[in-house]
Formats: C-alpha cells, sequence, structure tokens
C-alpha cells in the first residue's frame, strides 16, 4: 500500500485558490474568471505553459476564514471560454493531490508555490478487507443515488475500481460540508480516505432515514386528524338524526360536553386532560357511575376562571389612602403592601408580568392578638389592589383532603378549598385569606399544614396540583394572607414561607381613633340611630378603652360601644331619655355601670398589690397580646414551714428555672445586697403568680421574682409604677427577651409609667409607637443590682422590715 511518504518530482504552481469550496482529484470544475484570485492564477499558468509543454497547470487550494489548507489538488486548465449566463470561465480538472511547500516567484501576480505530488496508488490486487470496503461504499452510493433518482451516475460509479478514485468521487456530494471535504482532501492514504468516506455517506443515509421516518409520522397524524374530523362530523349528524327521531329539542346540546371544552378558554394540558375524559364519558355507558364522575369533574374544570384575571389598581397613593381610611395605625402592614404593588407596577411597566413561568404572588402572615383587625386587614388589601377577595376559614381543620382534595374515586369527592377559593372569587389572582393558620390540627387524615406547603411557597405553586383535579393550577399571582394569634403554633417549614408582619395592638390613642371613626358609624347603624342623635365624647371613648377594657385589639371596646348605644336607644324608646345626646365620661357608670380595669396606680395606696413588701410588677405576652403580671413572695414560719422552694400559679418548667435562679442568686450575693440570706436557709420560700388557671411558661419573669424575693428580705416596697422583664443568669446579668413591644403597650394600658428592660433589647424600642414611649420612662439595664436600684423604694429609716409569713 503507498504511503505518504512516495513522492514525485517537486513542482511549482501558481495558486489558485478556493473560498469556502474544496475540489479533489478527478473532479472537472468550472471557476468564475470574474474572479481576481482565480484569473491570476489561470493567466499566470498560461504564461508558464507557453514554455512547457501540456496543458496550463495551477494549484487548486481551498481557503477557509483566510486559512490555506495544508494540501492543494494538481489541476489542469481543459479549456478557457465562456459560462452559462455569459461571464467568462474556466474548466479545470483535478488530477492529483499536492503537499504545499514554500512559497515562491513565478510570472503573473498569482502567489507561485513549491509542492510534492503524492502518490495515491494502490496495489493490485486489492486485499480482502480492502475489496470488502470497496463494495460497502458502491452498495451505499448506489442505494444514495437511487433515493435521488440518478440512475445514470449509478453504472459510473460502479465502474470505477481505483480505490483513491472511487474516495474522491465522493466530493460530489451536496451533503458534505466543507470542513468534511477538507478532511478527505488532506487524508492522503487512499485506504483510510475511503474509510471516511464511507462513514459519512453511511451517517448521511442514516439522517435521511430519520428525516423520512418523521415526515412519515408527520403525514400519518395530518391524515389522522382528518379522518377523525371527518368521523366526528358524521357523529354529530348521526346524534342530531337520533334526536330529531327522539323528538328531542336542540336546547339539549348544552350537554354535549366536547362542544363546551372546545369552545372554553383553556391551558393546553388541561384541554387535553378533558378532551381524553370527554373520550371516556362517550364510551362508558350511561348506567356506569363513572359517567357522573366525570361529568362533574368536567363541570369543576369548566367552571374554574382558568385565564381569567382581574387587572391590579396600580394607583399607589390611592391604595394608600384606601388603606389609611379603612384601619388605622398598622403601619407595618401598610407599608408592606404599599411596597408590593409599587414592584408590581414597576415590574409591569418593564415588561417583568411573568419570569420563568412564575407571577409576583406574595405571601404574608399577620401575627398578632384577636381584635386587632387582621381579618378585616385582608378585605381592605384586597380593595386597594382592586382583586377579588376570598375567606378560607382554616380553624379546626384536621383533613388534608380539606386543602389539596379527594381523589376522584371517592364518593362525594370535592376539590380542596383553594381550589373551591379560586372558583368563588372567579379570578386567578385573587386575595386569599387563610384565616386561623395556627389553629389548623393533624390527625390519622393528614397534616393539612404539610398541604399548605407546596401552596404557600412561591418557588412551587405555580404548579399545583389538587387532588381532584390532577392538573396543574398557576397560584403564583395570587396574594394569600394568612393570619394567627400564636406564632409558636405555626409549624417552622410553613413560616419559613411566608413573609411575617406583627400586629402587635394599638395604643390608645389608636384605640380611640378606631372607635371614633370606624366602631361608633357602624353601631350607630345597627342600633337603629343616627350619627346626630348620640355623641361620644372623646373622654368618654378614652375611659372606655382605658378601664372598661385592656385588650390588644378592639373588639371588647366594640361590644362596649354596642351595649352603651343599646341602652341610650331602649332609654328612649321608655321615654326615659330624650334625643340627641351627648356621652360624656361621667355618663359612662350611670349607663354601663363601673369600670372593670382601674389603673393599679389610681387605686387608694394601701390597697395596692405592691403595697406591701414581697410582690413586683411585670411583663408577659399572652395570646390577647401583651398582659402585667404579679408575682408574690413570702417566707413560711421557721417552727411550722418546711425549707425549700414552693411554685404555684400553674407554672412551666422554664419558669420554675427562673424562679431557682432567682433564689440562687439572692443566696449567693445576699450579703453583697445588705440581705438577711440566713432566712432563705432555714425558711420556705413560696412563690404565687396570680390568675393560678392560667398556663404560665417563658424566662422573662426572672428579674421580677428577683425583685419581689429581694423585697420581701429587705422590707423595702416595690415601686407601684414599676414594671419589668428580662431573665436573669446566675451570676446577675439581665438577659434578652422577646415581646417588647407588646410588653411596653400593655405597661401603658396599665397605668405603669416606668419599665425596666435588657439592655440589649434596646433597638427593640424602634418599634413601639413615639406616643407610648413619651409617656414611659424606659431603662435598659444590665445587671441585677441596677433593677432593684431602680425598683425598690427607699427603706424607712428606723423601720423593722415585716416580712410575709405564709401560713
Amino acid at each position: 500500500m503507498a504511503a505518504e511518504s512516495a513522492a514525485f518530482t517537486p513542482l511549482t504552481l501558481p495558486v489558485l485558490p478556493l473560498d469556502d469550496e474544496v475540489v479533489l482529484p478527478g473532479m472537472v470544475v468550472p471557476l468564475d474568471l470574474n474572479d481576481a484570485d482565480v484569473r491570476a492564477a489561470v493567466e499566470a499558468a498560461q504564461a508558464a505553459a507557453r514554455s512547457e509543454p501540456g496543458k496550463p497547470r495551477v494549484l487548486l487550494v481551498p481557503r477557509i476564514d483566510g486559512t490555506y489548507a495544508s494540501t492543494g489538488v494538481l489541476g489542469t486548465v481543459e479549456q478557457v471560454g465562456r459560462l452559462a449566463d455569459g461571464d467568462p470561465g474556466a474548466l479545470i480538472r483535478g488530477r492529483g493531490r499536492v503537499r504545499i511547500g514554500a512559497g515562491t516567484t513565478g510570472p503573473g501576480a498569482a502567489l507561485w508555490v513549491e509542492g510534492t505530488r503524492l502518490d495515491e496508488k494502490v496495489p493490485e490486487p486489492l486485499p480482502g478487507q480492502v475489496a470488502e470496503l470497496v463494495k460497502e461504499y458502491k452498495a451505499l452510493a448506489t442505494a444514495w443515488l437511487r433515493k435521488r433518482g440518478a440512475w445514470q451516475v449509478v453504472d459510473r460509479v460502479q465502474a470505477i475500481d481505483d480505490v483513491s478514485a472511487l474516495a474522491d468521487n465522493s466530493g460530489y456530494s451536496p451533503f458534505l460540508t466543507t470542513e468534511q471535504k477538507v478532511e478527505l482532501l488532506e487524508t492522503a492514504d487512499p485506504v483510510a480516505r475511503l474509510k471516511l468516506a464511507t462513514q459519512q455517506l453511511r451517517d448521511h443515509l442514516a439522517e435521511q432515514d430519520v428525516a423520512e421516518t418523521i415526515a412519515k409520522d408527520v403525514q400519518e397524524g395530518v391524515d389522522k386528524q382528518q379522518r377523525e374530523f371527518l368521523l366526528r362530523r358524521q357523529l354529530e349528524a348521526v346524534r342530531k338524526e337520533l334526536r330529531e327521531l327522539n323528538g328531542e329539542s336542540e336546547g339539549e346540546e348544552s350537554d354535549d360536553y366536547r362542544t363546551r371544552v372546545e369552545a372554553a378558554d383553556l391551558p393546553e394540558k388541561v384541554r387535553e386532560a378533558a378532551l381524553k375524559e370527554v373520550d371516556k364519558l362517550e364510551r362508558a355507558s350511561e348506567q356506569s357511575p363513572e359517567g357522573s364522575w366525570i361529568r362533574t369533574w368536567l363541570d369543576t374544570v369548566l367552571e374554574l376562571p382558568w385565564n381569567e384575571r382581574t387587572e391590579d389598581a396600580y394607583d399607589i397613593q390611592g391604595a394608600k389612602a384606601v388603606l389609611d381610611a379603612e384601619h388605622a395605625g398598622l403601619e407595618d402592614v401598610k407599608e408592606r403592601i404599599t411596597e408590593y404593588l409599587a414592584v408590581r407596577k414597576r415590574r409591569s411597566d418593564r415588561g417583568l408580568g411573568v419570569v420563568g413561568g412564575r407571577r409576583g404572588g406574595a405571601v404574608l402572615a399577620l401575627v398578632g392578638p384577636p381584635g386587632v383587625g387582621k381579618t378585616s386587614l385582608g378585605e381592605s388589601v384586597a380593595h386597594a389592589m382592586g382583586r377579588a377577595f376570598v375567606r378560607v376559614a382554616l380553624g379546626g381543620v384536621r383533613d388534608e383532603a380539606e386543602i389539596r382534595g379527594h381523589r376522584r374515586t371517592y364518593v362525594g369527592a370535592l376539590p380542596g378549598r383553594i381550589v373551591r377559593a379560586i372558583k368563588e372569587a372567579g379570578s386567578m389572582n385573587p386575595v386569599v385569606l387563610l384565616d386561623e393558620i395556627d389553629k389548623v390540627g393533624s390527625d390519622f387524615r393528614g397534616d393539612p399544614a404539610a398541604a399548605l406547603l407546596e401552596v404557600l411557597d412561591p418557588a412551587q405553586n405555580h404548579t399545583f396540583r389538587d387532588h381532584y383535579l390532577e392538573v396543574e393550577l398557576d397560584l403564583s399571582d395570587v396574594v394569600f394572607l394568612a393570619t394567627a394569634n400564636v406564632l409558636e403554633a405555626i409549624p417552622e417549614a410553613l413560616l419559613d414561607r411566608m413573609e411575617l408582619v406583627r400586629l402587635d395592638g394599638y395604643t390608645e390613642d389608636e384605640k380611640v381613633v378606631i372607635a371614633r371613626d370606624h366602631l361608633l358609624p357602624r353601631q350607630l347603624e345597627r342600633a337603629g340611630l343616627d350619627k346626630d342623635e348620640v355623641t361620644l365624647d372623646e373622654s368618654a371613648l378614652r375611659k372606655l378603652a382605658g378601664e372598661y377594657t385592656r385588650e390588644a385589639g378592639v373588639r371588647t371596646l366594640e361590644r362596649s360601644v354596642a351595649r352603651l348605644l343599646r341602652k341610650i336607644a331602649a332609654q328612649h324608646e321608655l321615654g326615659e331619655r330624650e334625643l340627641p345626646f351627648t356621652v360624656t365620661e361621667a355618663d359612662l357608670r350611670g349607663l354601663i355601670g363601673r369600670p372593670h380595669h382601674v389603673p393599679e396606680s389610681a387605686q387608694d395606696p394601701a390597697e395596692r398589690r405592691t403595697s406591701v413588701p414581697g410582690v413586683a410588677t411585670g411583663l408577659a405576652v399572652t395570646g390577647a397580646g401583651g398582659d402585667v403580671l404579679y408575682v408574690e413572695a413570702s417566707l413560711a414560719d421557721p417552727e411550722t414551714g418546711a425549707a425549700g422552694l414552693t411554685l404555684t400559679g400553674q407554672l412551666g418548667d422554664v419558669m420554675k428555672e427562673s424562679a431557682q435562679i432567682a433564689l440562687s442568686f439572692l443566696r449567693s450575693h445576699g450579703a453583697e445586697l445588705e440581705l438577711p440570706v440566713a432566712d432563705l436557709k432555714d425558711r420556705g420560700v413560696h412563690i404565687h403568680f396570680p390568675a393560678g388557671a392560667v398556663p404560665k411558661d417563658g424566662p422573662s419573669a426572672g428579674i421580677t421574682m428577683t425583685t419581689a424575693l429581694a423585697s420581701l428580705l429587705s422590707g423595702r416596697l416595690v415601686r407601684t409604677d414599676v414594671a419589668m422583664t428580662g431573665e436573669v443568669s446566675l451570676t446577675g446579668r439581665v438577659l434578652p427577651i422577646g415581646g417588647v413591644k407588646q410588653k411596653l403597650l400593655a405597661a401603658h394600658r396599665a397605668g405603669v409609667t416606668t419599665v425596666i428592660i435588657p439592655k440589649r433589647n434596646e433597638p427593640d424600642l424602634d418599634d413601639v409607637p413615639a406616643e407610648v414611649l413619651d409617656k414611659l420612662d424606659v431603662h435598659a439595664v444590665t445587671d441585677v443590682r441596677q433593677v432593684l436600684e431602680l425598683a425598690l423604694a427607699p427603706a424607712t429609716s428606723g423601720a423593722t422590715p415585716e416580712v410575709p409569713v405564709a401560713a
């Protein structure tokens, strides 16, 4: 077999560059002489041929992106004349491969190079493997040519016996790329070149088979659709004839679910699923129970507003005005809704309504005590945004199917509450209020809170699947507002998917505004009174909010206003009172009785709880908001009481440990604090938290218990106007706690003027309303000694401490 090293005498030839074209030996190609490079090479070859026998010779070299190939083809100029379009041209035949060497000089404007002619002969007879390769190539080439109808070329290919010529014959193949032809040109070994040409032809035939299969499948699909269309038209005609034969009216065509599905504006995947169910319905018998299941499912799917959306009201100022008009206070929530609308407006202006298949919904968790307006806030949000509002009550829900729906195979199966809410709203972007999400329970029927994970996850809810529908429902444009009273009752994974907004309650000033602007007009209407007939003085509203009610919200305040108006209406009907009537602070006792919550500071000094040593005022957070908590301490009689610590008031483990820590601190630092700690060793200590039926827990009563015990031992009273909160450590450090805003609001409501908090809770004061901070003297401390110095009244000189003794 000839090797690449076998060569002829070096040649000096003018270069004829071929831009993005390749000519192989044996090919005859016409070239346009209007091309300057072609004309220069042909003219140079003609000039050189005048002094040498034979036809003019050129070197055909492919030029790809300005780069010349390393191998060219020796070509002879067979004829110079006119091409078919009349332009001057030259007919050139490829003779053999030439390995390109260094450049040289020659006549004319062409580039001249030196080259070496390569030997491409294969010794006879052909080895068996080469003969098989020749046979395979001819078979593949014949198959391809027959598909193209080139019968006259088949015989010429079959007549080629030379391996090199047979491989170069593939240069005529129109499906080869320029890179593939260059690879054939630069492969000097004829056998290797034939293998390459065979592989290229085999790959092309495989691609052609795939393309023909696809085209055939497409044509069959078109034919099937046409056939199905004709059959369905015939089926409609048969049904029409049957209706006419049975005397049925045309109006019953509304039962034709296929027509309804095709006419409905459904997403493509939903349409496909509905048509499959229609096919099942048409095959099912009238007596089959499956038919009723399918009809119910189709009715549910067709009633859902798949492509209905309300346009958001992008008047940011107007939305803020709506929120301010309908709710006093709650600045955090109103600010968050305003931010959401502003961002959504900007995204809409920039064409970013849908990104990655998801829209810009929101998931907010409104956490706060009862009566602060969480539920009514959802309606205001929907009103401000111009969206439909749906409330989903989750209190007491224990069945996972209530959220995700039942499987269709069950009798009485229904979609879940989320799907029903979308259906009720009539649009795909309502405001959905998930009320009382912290009251969701779990039992053998599953955990509804776990089913809500997908609903409330902005990264997943655009493909929410209800068990009943079993098609994807896009919830990414829904604004979900979840309400809860107790944050700890919400599962951590569910809370992580929501943006937390706390509603910690109203100040007294905010309650007066709410009562005047919202509660009073509503209750006047319910009592059948005009706004001019009964007027409540601001002092009366303030006393109602401060002494007749003590709550974080305004629900009890509204009941008090309603009771007051009912009383006036009844007295007017009995002829006991003339209208119009203005209610003042002095009239309240005669109308609705005495106040229920008189501040400790307003009571007689002898009647105050802190009028004896051993009683301190603490602050706590309950499910109803912040509250004032009293701590009482006493020492048992050394002769009758057993030593040790007794705790009462239904305390949790953490609070019991705080009492142990407070006692240990005073025992170890009593001498430093000038306390008679000897009493703590021999006498039993009793700590009691009143309201014993209410469970209590948490570390924040640590400094309160320490103060109560220190007051007990020293005989110094705890100041009436002081309340405190903070965790205590064994070394006397005051550690941070939670719920500072709620506790300070409770202290303000209770008439406390001085509050002690941990130093590390000082940043939390930014969340407290300014009008509350102005009325409170807040001390941030780091050590129990500072607490005792602030909270304990000065000792009366010469007086002997009176230590309360437990019976």
